[in-house]
């Protein structure tokens, strides 16, 4: 976690709060030059302000990114694609549990924030990134993507959230991106491109936002701090020891095997259907 990073150019989604503002600050530090996407331009200035003084010199700039229209993600991925920069790694961190109800484009509202959002992103600077010598795309999942045992309801994801709290929503949405860097590996297999999928570890962070209180406390009061949470998503956006891997899952910057669900037919079924609701 101590190479020279300059010269390379970052853009890490949620990134003004939480695991992913840690991960913009570590990049920075390092000499990587990033942008911070994120819904809220005021709370995204002021990350990267308190960024700014911890790696002074560091290049940031702002995106605005909300995950939660399709129509939004496009005009975004446009906007960073007319800058004209290189681009060598996108950590796709933005994440919510609890939520609840269905997004714009009428998607269960984890599935649509956690996966669509992020699918269509990505997909949209795919050739900036093939564009880079060496580049890497990271999901930033979830162990709770186990808890999916039974796959995918196709029918569910397209209806508003049914479980009180969402949890059980949530670990859908997490198993899609395992199922996209595994999917996505296979697809930029050859090219300069490779994909990692990864738990960050049980962290207090922003994530949980949704949950009504006390639950939210309760939950929260024995996790690991958002740095700790970065770690793994570090590890597989710069560490050498990855380079030669593509669409593998991470726990604790390791190898990890990711459910039984998570298969090449369902990673492959679920871009076609993703492709199919976005036509």
């Amino acid at each position: 976690m101590t190479q020279d990073l300059t010269g390379k150019n970052f853009l890490v989604t949620g990134a003004n709060t939480g695991i992913g503002k840690e991960t913009a600050r570590a990049l920075a530090q390092r000499g990587g030059r990033v942008t911070l996407a994120g819904r809220s331009e005021e709370k995204t200035r002021a990350a990267m302000a308190d960024i700014a003084a911890s790696a002074p010199g560091a290049e940031l700039e702002y995106l605005h990114l909300d995950l939660d229209s399709v129509a939004a993600v496009r005009t975004s991925a446009a906007e960073y694609l007319a800058r004209d920069e290189p681009l060598d790694v996108l950590v796709n961190n933005a994440g919510m549990a609890g939520l609840h109800g269905t997004t714009a484009d009428g998607f269960e509202r984890a599935f649509g924030v956690n996966y669509v959002g992020p699918y269509v992103f990505t997909e949209l600077l795919l050739d900036r990134l093939k564009a880079a010598d060496s580049a890497r795309i990271v999901n930033v999942a979830s162990d709770a993507h186990y808890g999916a045992k039974k796959g995918i309801d196709w029918d569910a994801v397209r209806k508003p959230t049914v479980t009180k709290v969402g949890f059980s929503e949530y670990g859908v949405s997490k198993l899609a991106n395992v199922l996209h860097a595994q999917d996505l590996g296979k697809r930029l297999a050859g090219t300069s491109v490779t994909t990692y999928a990864l738990h960050p570890g049980v962290i207090a962070s922003d994530v949980w936002r949704e949950l009504p209180q006390p639950l939210r406390g309760v939950a929260t009061f024995f996790m690991k701090s958002t740095a700790d949470g970065a770690k793994t998503s570090l590890h597989c956006a710069t560490s050498d020891a990855v380079a030669g891997q593509t669409g593998l899952y991470y726990e604790k910057s390791k190898l990890k095997k990711p459910s039984p669900v998570v298969t090449d037919a369902l990673a492959t079924e679920l871009r076609e259907r993703t492709e199919a609701w976005l036509a």
